[in-house]
């Protein structure tokens, strides 16, 4: 979970923290952004998000035309930095691709980064779905399986503080959002070692998922299979799919002790 307390460390650099939320202030439904649009997305004012808006396009991660910002390539040497330095993705990669290749469906791998999973590497079938996700697009997590494999690894009082806090929609009429529902759901992930999701992120997805355990049995990521319920039903994902996926799980961890 983010740190509440950060701030009040001698050590905080205010102007960094204020450049990353300008940086994170865009996203796939906020790609070009006005001054005032990113002064209100960052509760900052106008002045000093111009003043960091400007210094971000001095060192071309930001760009501008008239009126609108926007992010640069450049912004992915921050991604690619994290990614090329964390032995999971690589591991990982090319386990899901042999994984994708046996099922046809999707495999992808993820991690839990405050109320959302970000995605950290992906094998698509050549399967057509309207999902169209890559390394670094989030999800909420209470909506998809790797979510709640990533939940059910918190401890009670995170878990406690993260159903208390966070903002829960209906993405489809099968999304659980109630949160003592979603807490029943997490203990029987957390008992059995694995999650599906029928249908809650998308209508007509379907996900089945296992923990990567990292050192000291820590659950490090998650890992999915999915695919569409007109192909795959959630029986065949559970019976099928999940001893192969688990399996797949386990290669991943041996590879990284090694």
């Amino acid at each position: 979970m983010k740190p509440e307390m950060h701030e009040k460390s001698k050590d905080f650099v205010q102007s960094l923290d204020r450049g990353l939320a300008i940086i994170t202030a865009f996203n796939e439904r906020n790609p070009r952004l006005t001054l005032s649009e990113v002064a209100e997305l960052t509760g900052f004012t106008r002045a000093t998000a111009r003043r960091f808006l400007l210094t971000l396009e001095s060192l071309n991660y930001v760009g501008s035309s008239g009126r609108y910002f926007f992010l640069r390539p450049k912004v992915l040497e921050l991604g690619y930095a994290y990614l090329s330095s964390f032995d999971l993705v690589s591991i990982a990669q090319d386990h899901l691709e042999t994984l994708a290749t046996d099922v046809r469906e999707s495999c992808s791998a993820s991690v839990l980064e405050d109320e959302n999973i970000i995605y950290i590497c992906r094998a698509a079938s050549n399967r057509i779905m309207r999902v169209n996700l890559s390394p670094g697009h989030q999800l909420p997590a209470y909506a998809t399986s790797m979510g709640r494999i990533l939940l059910s690894s918190l401890p009670e009082q995170e878990l406690d503080v993260y159903l208390e806090n966070t903002h829960r929609e209906k993405l489809t009429s099968r999304t659980v959002i109630d949160a003592n529902e979603l807490r029943q759901i997490i203990i029987q992930v957390r008992k059995q070692g694995w999650a599906v999701n029928e249908q809650e992120l998308e209508e007509g997805v379907q996900s089945v998922a296992v923990p990567i355990i990292g050192n000291g049995a820590k659950v490090i990521a998650a890992v999915n299979v999915s695919a569409h319920a007109s192909r795959v039903s959630i029986e065949r994902l559970i019976e099928e799919f999940l001893p192969k996926l688990q399996s797949c799980a386990r290669q991943i961890e041996r590879d990284l002790l090694r």
